[in-house]
Parts: structure tokens; sequence; C-alpha cells
């Protein structure tokens, strides 16, 4: 992996060291950095289709035919 180095704020170097240290869920802020980093990527990805779809124009069916055609393309 490719090593990077950051100047952090001290209130966002700390939120990092409070989070690794209390939230278990990282051994190390380089993960929790790569999580936030990974996070932003698919809120992006996300986003982007919205706009796409946003831009795309609008559908006459209802929310519900909408439903009803989702809920029969899923599998058995």
């Amino acid at each position: 992996m490719p090593r990077q180095s950051i100047t952090l704020t001290k209130q966002n170097d700390r939120w990092l060291k409070d989070h690794v240290a209390n939230s278990g869920e990282y051994s190390s802020k380089s993960d929790l950095v790569n999580d936030l980093i990974r996070r932003a990527r698919r809120i992006e990805t996300i986003n982007q289709k919205l706009a796409f779809a946003e831009k795309s124009g609008f559908v006459e069916s209802t929310p519900e035919a909408i439903l009803e055609e989702f809920k029969n393309q899923l599998p058995d």
C-alpha cells in the first residue's frame, strides 16, 4: 500500500485517536482514515447516480407501480 504523510488539525487528530481507542472497530488511525475515504467515495458515487437520474427526467409510473415492478424482479 502506498504510504502517505498528512497534516491534521489538533481537533481532527484528537478525534481520530479517540475514535480508534473507543470504537473497537479500527486498529489504527490509518484504518479509520481509509474507511472514511471508502465511505466518502461510496457517497460520491451515489450522489453522481442520483444527479444522473434527476437529469434523465421523470417517470410516469406511480410509486406503487415502481415498487411492484421492483418486487417482481426479485428472485424467488
